[in-house]
């Protein structure tokens, strides 16, 4: 489970995000956080960063 940690504490750290859920399988994960502090885009850079790909399905 070291990825799916590693997603949730990069992400935990980001401001304005409430709540993160990952799974392995299928791979996904779902993140509530407030737009005004974080948005989608340093959302998906934080994981990028954090050495995971990214696909958003919206």
């Amino acid at each position: 489970m070291g990825c799916v940690n590693s997603i949730k504490t990069v992400l935990k750290n980001l401001p304005g995000v409430t709540e993160v859920e990952v799974s392995l399988n299928p791979p996904l994960a779902t993140i509530q956080h407030d737009p005004a502090d974080t948005n989608v885009d340093q959302l998906k850079e934080a994981i990028i960063d954090a050495g995971f790909e990214v696909i958003i399905d919206q």
